[in-house]
């Protein structure tokens, strides 16, 4: 398998990215093609201890980098020879298997839709990440920031897509999936969450998908579904206040472990569960998050994303490849549309 995996993308490129990669590339056993600026790279192998490329990751040259303040509706147009263009031309033509980027969110996915194209009748691609959950493994949020203004339909598809990628990813036959709202009871929320109820609910009673119903904000770290499903707005504020909750009760139990002499001793006789604690929360543990709507695997990494992280972005893509979701999507666009859904023309 070959995994592409941009260079010049994220805050710590490509010092940490090309470490990522080259980690990924020995310890995965999958070839790399690293793209960017060619001195740029080897420059980063240089630092890293590394005076050749090793067996199985290869360069591709690009002379351009997409920056965070360019416009990302457009950026991949402008800059034709960035490294996240010429990544997602080399997807788009067969010269590998997926891709992984660090670099802006909205120019990724501007790219993907436009370069290697979405599924055919899919309306948008959405961000799904998964948040810890304790009781099921994690739960799927989709979508946390792709589109911050949605119709019915586009929740139904992302409800869809989900629900065959937790199928496909990690085996779970009937995948729960829960529509994020205010309150459980079908009539809470706006019109645009009312009308995705009623479209969930249809597909629920065709036996397309296994929608539990309104799952409150207070509710998602149970895990009461394997799927949560909102607009993209919604989803982001929701993500980054978990991440922030996360990274504040971690700092608040350092500070409490340090205290004195007692509570360090408290520390030494508990570490290991901490340590299983951090490890749930660290986001470099999961590195990456699918856009899911696209023809190929293209994998959206975090863009403080350290070497940790990219290696893990690169693990992502390939269980991404390897669980067909793109095909299970593809398969059965059918029956995502709102008109086959409610029985309209």
């Amino acid at each position: 398998m070959k995994i592409i995996v941009d260079a010049m993308g994220g805050d710590n490129a490509p010092l940490e990215t090309v470490k990522g990669a080259i980690m990924a590339a020995e310890e995965l056993g999958v070839e790399i093609i690293l793209v960017g600026r060619g001195e740029d790279i080897l420059r980063a192998l240089q630092e890293i201890g590394r005076d050749d490329l090793p067996k199985g990751v290869e360069i591709a040259n690009a002379s351009e980098v997409v920056e965070m303040e360019d416009d990302p509706t457009t950026v991949t147009r402008v800059k034709t020879d960035s490294s996240m263009t010429v990544g997602l031309k080399l997807l788009r033509d067969g010269k590998a298997d997926a891709m992984v980027s660090a670099g802006s969110t909205g120019a990724l996915l501007t790219g993907a839709t436009l370069i290697v194209r979405r599924i055919r009748g899919i309306r948008r691609a959405c961000l799904a990440p998964v948040v810890p959950t304790p009781s099921n493994g994690g739960t799927l949020l989709v979508d946390v920031g792709a589109n911050a203004e949605c119709t019915p339909e586009y929740l139904l598809q992302f409800a869809y897509m989900g629900s065959y990628f937790v199928k496909s990813f990690k085996s779970v036959e009937n995948p729960k999936v829960g529509l994020l709202n205010i309150g459980t009871e079908e009539t809470k929320g706006s019109e645009l969450y009312k009308e995705t109820y009623k479209l969930l609910r249809a597909a629920g009673d065709e036996g397309r998908i296994n929608f539990v119903g309104n799952v409150e904000s207070r509710e998602v770290m149970n895990g009461p579904c394997d799927v949560l499903v909102c607009d993209g707005f919604t989803g982001n504020i929701l993500l980054k206040n978990m991440e922030g909750m996360g990274i504040f009760f971690m700092k608040e139990l350092k500070s409490i472990f340090l205290k004195n002499w007692k509570t360090k001793l408290a520390y030494t006789a508990t570490k290991d569960g901490l340590r299983g604690l951090k490890r749930l929360t660290d986001s470099s543990e999961v590195g990456g998050t699918p856009l899911l709507g696209i023809t190929k695997p293209v994998i959206k990494a975090h863009g403080s994303s350290d070497a940790a992280a990219i290696r893990g972005a690169v693990r992502q893509a390939i269980a991404t490849v390897n669980s067909g979701v793109c095909e299970s999507i593809a398969s059965n666009v059918e029956y995502m549309k709102v008109s086959q859904t409610r029985g309209e023309e």
